[in-house]
């Protein structure tokens, strides 16, 4: 398996982000197969990539309210 170049990304900061840099992440559009995930605190560090199809219905799943404990 190739690795993900990452360098030219352009990344997009959660909307739920705010200015004091709490808990947040960034993703990476453009990319079709994965989706490039960050910690917004550090992007210096690494990313996590996850499927598409995958982080579409974890999105999903947040918005719907299904993983609240």
């Amino acid at each position: 398996m190739r690795a993900l170049d990452l360098n030219a990304a352009t990344w997009r900061k959660s909307s739920y982000s705010n200015q004091d840099g709490g808990q947040c992440l960034e993703v990476a559009d453009g990319f079709t197969a994965v989706v490039p995930v960050r910690d917004s605190k550090n992007p210096q560090g690494p990313a996590l990539t996850f499927a598409a199809a995958d982080w579409s219905s974890f999105v999903a799943a947040v918005k719907d309210g299904d993983l609240n404990a």
